[in-house]
């Protein structure tokens, strides 16, 4: 285990952002900090980081307690590299001389720095200077520049927030080749949710300083801990049901029957999780909801329908399937793997997140 965090409670000044956080990464793995604004992501990363002391609890590094209470170490003396959104390079300085700037007085640096231009598909830029780069191609040089050092640990927070989408998403999976192939363990900070998955191996979802769930994407997807975890992550609604038995809940839709037992809770009620690849484009089907909204994705089209008794649904269908707004549709619910939670006041309300 690389990194380990104990019972950590960080912030700024007298306050307290984050508490109670357990999470840990192995060695080599790629951890991701995910949730909106505020939630607390961001002052992990700098308590790590050793840029905000810590409140309570400890942070482990390599087996060596670099943050307690008390007692922080240096953020030189960690032997982390940091990415930030804005890249921090100097603008005076050469490609080359940026990434030549954590490793000074290496006797083989000029050997690292060309290793690391040509790691990052920069081999034939190292006399250029920043401005006359892209934005991804700057974006490659603050990675190179803080993977030279060889850290233990790299930090990246919000990497890649001032990118457009699709070069986002190309560079996003670069960088998970990159640190792969180098073995280096690294922890993200973002909101992104499609970003988080294509780099991360485990992911953390973040709700107001609290850690909700550290996890693989998979599981965050498929085994949500929390409401508000399963509403938060991927896209879908809650409707309301009652347990018939076991494996079977009664709701609007229907009898619903997962492939998995939820003992102990026949006849309570409890709320359902539907992902819009749980609804199924059925035109002779007898139950229907009315097409309120719909977003063309290419292959596929994502619907917003409303049940006749107002309940809220999401459904992809293949896009040959152009159905209008205000359209009545025949549906049906095929939802192997149900995800369900004790029913508590009003049904959860879907989380809207930026991916």
């Amino acid at each position: 285990m690389l990194l380990k965090l104990r019972n950590l409670a960080c912030g700024y000044q007298d306050q307290r952002v984050v508490q109670n956080l357990d999470l840990h990464l192995n060695a080599g793995d790629i951890g991701c900090l995910l949730g909106s604004s505020g939630c607390g992501k961001t002052t992990t990363l700098r308590a790590i980081a050793g840029f905000e002391p810590v409140h309570a609890g400890e942070i482990v590094l390599a087996g060596e307690v670099i943050s307690k209470a008390g007692f922080t170490l240096a953020p030189e003396k960690r032997r982390i590299g940091m990415v930030f959104q804005d890249y921090a390079l100097f603008p005076h300085l050469t490609v080359a001389e940026n990434i030549a700037f954590g490793i000074r007085n290496h006797p083989r640096q000029t050997q690292l720095v060309n290793e690391m231009l040509e790691l990052v598909n920069l081999g034939s830029l190292g006399t250029r200077h920043p401005h006359e780069l892209s934005g991804g191609q700057q974006q490659r040089v603050a990675l190179a520049r803080a993977l030279a050092p060889e850290p233990q640990l790299l930090l990246l927070d919000e990497p890649f927030s001032n990118l457009d989408g699709e070069l986002r998403r190309r560079l996003s999976h670069e960088v998970r080749d990159i640190l792969k192939a180098r073995g280096t363990s690294a922890i993200l900070v973002t909101h992104d949710q499609e970003e988080a998955f294509a780099v991360s191996d485990h992911v953390g979802v973040f709700r107001e300083g609290r850690l909700e769930q550290w996890d693989t994407p998979y599981n965050l997807y498929h085994e949500p801990a929390t409401p508000y975890v399963a509403s938060f992550v991927g896209q879908g609604y809650f409707i309301r049901g009652q347990m018939l038995d076991s494996e079977s809940v009664q709701t609007e839709l229907g009898v619903l029957r997962g492939n998995r037992a939820y003992p102990d809770v026949s006849g309570a009620p409890m709320d359902v999780l539907l992902r819009p690849d749980d609804i199924v484009y059925a035109p002779e089907s007898a139950l229907k909801a009315r097409v309120t909204s719909k977003t063309f994705q290419g292959a596929a089209t994502l619907y917003r329908l409303q049940l006749p008794t107002g309940t809220q649904l999401e459904a992809l269908f293949a896009s040959h399937a152009d159905l209008r707004a205000g359209e009545d549709v025949g549906i049906a619910v095929s939802a192997e793997h149900l995800v369900l939670f004790p029913a508590v006041g009003s049904v959860p309300v879907h989380q809207d997140v930026a991916v």
